[in-house]
């Protein structure tokens, strides 16, 4: 505004800004922008197939039928179910004693590679060769590893004279959970591995020397200066390692296909069982549906794992 030699005033016209530009120039509204197609795709590609299968799960859907909304009919049918229930037993046998193993070795693997080695960055690129390889390959190679017939465990063991006959390593029910989870442990070891190696390159070499000067063993040095340093890391590995190991679907279905006897059915491979060879839409959902309380789980227990460590923020534990 301005005033005239009178007294009156004259109103200034200001540039109008379009809505667009106001965003782009707001450090918010930038960013609000640069999220918007990842939102986008996470709207249709994500919350829209979980939405329609959680809606599923509440119906009687069949393929080739709509179905109606039938409530929780599918999941009392679900609770009285036996196969169910030895899925969901499976699943967490399989998911805890993969991930157990896969921690373990993969942290020794990666304090290994952590060392003053020949070769060690060749090493570290071989050890990736089965997280790359297609899942179904692996399990493709697996499958005659276990052959009834054909096995190279087999030929061996015989060959030493361990064992008369052939193993059937994928027709009984015990060794046919060990073996899957075999080659799960086979396939999951590299992620965590490299992952937990790049948290080790993260920790300062000046506290290792100080705690070798204070006379702490190797032994010590690992459980109070590289175990707490490398805790954070190893809380968002094995959660990522939870979830791939309890969505398992690939190599069982492949190596397997639930038997025998539904021996090494998970809650992911007997749900697509029901759902498109069964056609049973409605009840396939329930059960995948049934997964989320669980993989919720893992998630939440990692966030607050997190969380706690305010250490890292410069603050106490």
């Amino acid at each position: 505004m301005s005033t005239t030699p009178e007294g009156g005033k004259i109103a200034v016209s200001r540039p109008r800004t379009s809505m667009l530009t106001r965003l782009s120039e707001s450090r918010n509204g930038l960013g609000l922008l640069f999220m918007l197609p990842a939102a986008a795709f996470l709207l249709c590609f994500l919350t829209y197939p979980l939405g329609l299968g959680v809606w599923l799960g509440f119906t009687d859907t069949s393929i080739g039928r709509p179905g109606v909304f039938i409530g929780l009919e599918n999941y009392v049918w679900l609770w009285n179910d036996n196969v169910f229930w030895l899925s969901v037993f499976n699943t967490l046998l399989y998911t805890f004693v993969a991930t157990v193993l896969k921690f373990v070795l993969g942290l020794w693997l990666a304090l290994v590679l952590n060392q003053h080695l020949r070769f060690k960055n060749f090493f570290r690129a071989i050890i990736l060769l089965p997280w790359v390889v297609p899942t179904v390959l692996s399990a493709l190679a697996f499958w005659w590893i276990f052959d009834s017939q054909f096995s190279i465990i087999s030929f061996v063991l015989m060959d030493w004279g361990l064992i008369e006959r052939p193993i059937n390593f994928l027709g009984d029910p015990n060794l046919a959970r060990a073996s899957v989870i075999a080659a799960n442990v086979w396939r999951g070891i590299p992620f965590v591995a490299i992952c937990l190696l790049a948290g080790l390159q993260t920790i300062p070499q000046s506290l290792h020397e100080a705690a070798a000067l204070d006379g702490a063993k190797s032994w010590q040095r690992f459980r109070y200066v590289t175990l707490p340093l490398l805790t954070p890391i190893i809380a968002v590995v094995m959660t990522f390692s939870v979830l791939f190991t309890f969505t398992d679907f690939q190599l069982i279905y492949v190596l397997t296909r639930g038997g025998p006897v539904n021996a090494t059915h998970l809650m992911a491979t007997l749900s697509f069982q029901r759902a498109i060879p069964g056609g049973q839409l409605g009840e396939g959902a329930a059960i995948a549906v049934a997964m989320i309380p669980f993989l919720l789980g893992a998630i939440l227990f990692s966030f607050f794992g997190l969380q706690r460590r305010k250490w890292q923020q410069g603050g106490a534990d």
